[in-house]
């Protein structure tokens, strides 16, 4: 469970600045747009920096430890599942993530993406929260160490300073493949 309330908050902050700055143009303001999806793919690049054991991969014979962290985010197309990626996402902002995540989206759903769009990430966020999903288990993508499986974000009574108020909740849920991190490793990632 996230409590998700300043993300929220600090993404209002950024879109109201995006809409003030694109000066009523409204294609410029929904460009730049920021998402949830977007913060979580920069939290999940950040703690890949942090634990760089759930940034591996399995290949038979040894395991590979990345030293970038390229997020294939799910994308649902009419052909089914397909995971663009944004390559290098811990060491680019919000605005590059949010920019590179509707480009690979839109292609994806076009059936334009090019090959090493969608091949060689180092670990994967599913989101099925906007289509108001609580909480899933999401499947490896192999060779990938782990996967991510984010819900949506819900109201939910938290106890906070010993008094009962709402906050927002979202939930999360990581996979990883035992052979190169174990459950200390992915109780770690979510920590960070």
């Amino acid at each position: 469970d996230i409590e998700m309330d300043r993300v929220l908050q600090l993404r209002e902050v950024f879109n109201r600045a995006s809409a003030e700055a694109a000066r009523g143009d409204e294609a410029k303001a929904k460009q730049a747009k920021l998402s949830v999806n977007d913060f979580i793919v920069k939290a999940a690049a950040l703690a890949l920096k942090q634990v760089p054991a759930a940034n591996s991969a399995w290949h038979g014979e040894y395991i590979r430890e990345y030293h970038t962290q390229d997020i294939s985010m799910a994308v649902a197309t009419p052909n089914g599942l397909i995971t663009p990626i944004i390559r290098n996402c811990g060491a680019i902002g919000l605005t590059e993530i949010g920019k590179q995540s509707k480009e690979l989206a839109k292609k994806a759903r076009d059936g334009k993406l090019k090959p090493e769009e969608y091949q060689g990430g180092t670990f994967t966020i599913s989101n099925m929260g906007m289509m108001g999903t609580t909480n899933f288990t999401a499947i490896i993508n192999p060779p990938q160490a782990a996967i991510i499986a984010v819900g949506s974000i819900d109201e939910t009574p938290v106890v906070r300073n010993s008094e009962i108020t709402i906050g927002q909740i979202m939930k999360a849920t990581i996979s990883v493949d035992h052979r190169v991190a174990d459950g200390a490793v992915a109780a770690e990632f979510m920590q960070e």
